[in-house]
């Protein structure tokens, strides 16, 4: 699939896709992900993960995406219970994968600091998403 084929995941579809998700215990490298964690390239389990979709607006002319953060409840970027808010960072940096050995849908996007490139993975729970947006 090519960057120009990858469909925009909307967060009620990404709601659905990780209420679908079956509970089966999983043999990847990924661990629990349950906040944002760094996953180095030999970390990432690239054999047994697809990509299926995008929260990244693919148009590349219209509006940067905001770097505002969604935390009405006093999380952090890196809480497991933060909620999942494609409109806000990093969520809309996103692409979309599921594990065909656990089937678990993950977000990844990748960090560029001053001195680094970093991988980082969330699993989605289906609870912690929101359709929130930023206000204009």
């Amino acid at each position: 699939m090519s960057d120009f084929e990858i469909p925009l995941i909307l967060p009620a579809q990404l709601k659905a896709l990780a209420q679908a998700q079956l509970s089966r215990s999983c043999t990847c490298a990924m661990g629990a992900c349950t906040g944002w964690e760094s996953v180095p390239g030999e970390r990432w389990p690239a054999a047994q993960v697809s990509r299926v979709g995008s929260l990244r607006a693919s148009d590349g002319f219209g509006p940067e995406p905001t770097y505002e953060e969604f935390h009405p409840h006093k999380t952090r970027y890196d809480s497991p219970d933060a909620p999942i808010a494609p409109a806000f960072f990093p969520y809309n940096r996103c692409d979309v994968f599921t594990c065909s050995q656990c089937d678990r849908v993950l977000l990844k996007y990748t960090e560029y600091g001053g001195y680094y490139i970093d991988d980082r993975v969330r699993a989605v729970q289906a609870d912690l998403v929101t359709d929130a947006q930023p206000e204009a």
